[in-house]
């Protein structure tokens, strides 16, 4: 048996089709054009990397594509007047801080600070709490990405056992609360869970976002489950050159993929579903903002 291999990078492409259908529809029928605002504190070179992939897929989509680039120094109180600049800003529906910022700012007081309405990323306390209890309302983009390929791949997920691998607040956590909307049976495991081989082994969906390259093996996989693996671990390649790296998930890929029936890729699976989501998210923002119900299949 071989999996299926599950093509985020199609996936995602998909989406932003779909986005850019609805950013035209918001533009001719109301007159909104969604806008999204990206904040870099400092020069991270793979902050950079991806704050520029989040400004080229907006405008490609047709929102106005808002980039503040701020020095390293920056003091904590100029970009927390910045956030709040943007917050009492019409033209912006969606605020992302890129993270991580220098270690002089407190993330927690930038994260409070954006206003819970244009919290694209799922970050504050009241989005939190909004995922938990099943308010309308933007998800976590990595979280969202992974309903719509398990959708996408297995219809009703109803009744199906997940066991997530990973208690974060970015992905382990909301995905829990999305899976349970679902009707799945959620099993939260982490790296100090006893036997944690025979816990992976009960699930008909494995979510591996833990860390840790490799760390789940094929034998833990039972015959026919879907994984989603969340991982993104930069491994030397020396193989590829002196100083090469590459890309592996949480899953040994090889192996699990004799044993699964469907499985995404590192990369091409997750990765780039996160900021076709971010963008998901906007739409979403956009609407409840001027009282519109947002697109159902955009949302979680």
């Amino acid at each position: 048996m071989t999996a299926k291999i599950i093509d985020g990078k199609r996936f995602a492409e998909d989406l932003r089709g779909r986005i850019a259908d609805h950013v035209s529809r918001l533009k001719s029928e109301h007159g909104i054009i969604p806008g999204l605002a990206v904040v870099i504190v400092g020069e991270d070179p793979a902050s950079q990397v991806y704050v520029s992939s989040k400004a080229k897929h907006t405008a490609a989509v047709g929102m106005n594509s808002f980039k503040h680039e701020l020095p390293a120094d920056t003091p904590e109180a100029d970009l927390l007047a910045l956030v709040h600049q943007l917050n009492a800003d019409p033209t912006v529906h969606g605020i992302l801080v890129q993270m991580p910022v220098p270690k002089h700012i407190d993330p927690n007081n930038v994260i409070e600070a954006i206003d819970p309405a244009k919290d694209v990323d799922c970050f504050t306390p009241a989005n939190v709490g909004k995922v938990q209890i099943g308010l309308p309302g933007p998800v976590s983009c990595t979280p969202l990405g992974c309903l719509m390929l398990l959708r996408d791949e297995l219809g009703s997920l109803e009744g199906k056992h997940a066991v997530i691998i990973g208690r974060s607040n970015l992905v382990g956590k909301p995905m829990m609360q999305l899976l349970l909307r679902d009707n799945c049976t959620v099993t939260v495991a982490h790296s100090r869970t006893k036997n944690l081989d025979e816990v992976v082994r009960q699930a008909d969906i494995v979510v591996a976002a833990v860390g840790r390259p490799n760390m789940v093996k094929g034998d833990w996989i039972k015959p026919g489950a879907t994984i989603i693996d969340v991982g993104i671990n930069r491994m030397p390649a020396p193989e590829k050159g002196e100083g090469k790296t590459r890309l592996i998930g949480d899953v040994d890929f090889a192996a699990a993929s004799e044993v699964a029936a469907a499985i995404t890729p590192v990369p091409g699976g997750v990765g780039p579903m996160t900021i076709a989501c971010l963008l998901a998210n906007t739409i979403t923002t956009a609407s409840l903002m001027n009282g519109l119900t947002p697109p159902v299949d955009l949302t979680a």
